[in-house]
């Protein structure tokens, strides 16, 4: 019953967001939108799908790419290939790509990796407390933290995330040598 009442919420926020994230997929070069005043990002900790835990506080010092999405939500789906894509380009820069799945368990997103190779983190939100502490209003959302841990952008809909100008915007985040 509580899973279905997660799923219900979930659902409706993607409805009445649906047809701005589904109309947001970046042209190439589009930057992302900031943040006006940063802010401490909410810290949480989720598992992973083979039981890890992950604290957003353990990524501290990195650029953090942080994105709310579900197997069922059609611009999650569109965006997860550039997001695996982006996630290679930008590893070894300290730039860290974090799926927070929401509402679903861990066999079902197993079922989607059947069909979408993803390699960085997936971690599960199943009680969406962590969405709400985001305030998230529309799948997919993504968040960027600084590695000060300050939301720095948001973005309500899909983007091309290996997509240089976005990946230098990431890159632009990071102490200067």
């Amino acid at each position: 019953m509580r899973r279905n009442k997660v799923a219900s919420i979930v659902c409706a926020l993607v409805l009445c967001a649906g047809g701005l994230a589904a109309q947001a997929v970046t042209p190439a070069g589009q930057t992302l939108p900031e943040v006006p005043h940063p802010v401490a990002a909410p810290d949480f900790e989720l598992k992973d799908l083979d039981g890890v835990p992950h604290k957003l506080t353990d990524y501290r010092g990195k650029v953090v790419v942080l994105n709310f999405w579900a197997t069922w939500c059609p611009p999650c789906r569109y965006e997860m290939p550039s997001m695996q894509r982006g996630w290679e380009k930008a590893q070894a820069d300290d730039i860290v790509f974090l799926g927070v799945n929401v509402g679903e368990d861990a066999d079902t997103v197993f079922m989607f990796l059947a069909d979408y190779s993803v390699e960085f983190p997936l971690l599960l939100d199943m009680d969406a407390k962590v969405i709400k502490q985001y305030q998230v209003v529309g799948l997919p959302t993504t968040y960027i933290i600084d590695p000060q841990g300050r939301l720095t952008h948001r973005v309500v809909g899909s983007r091309e995330w290996d997509d240089a100008a976005l990946l230098n915007v990431l890159r632009g985040l990071l102490p200067k040598p």
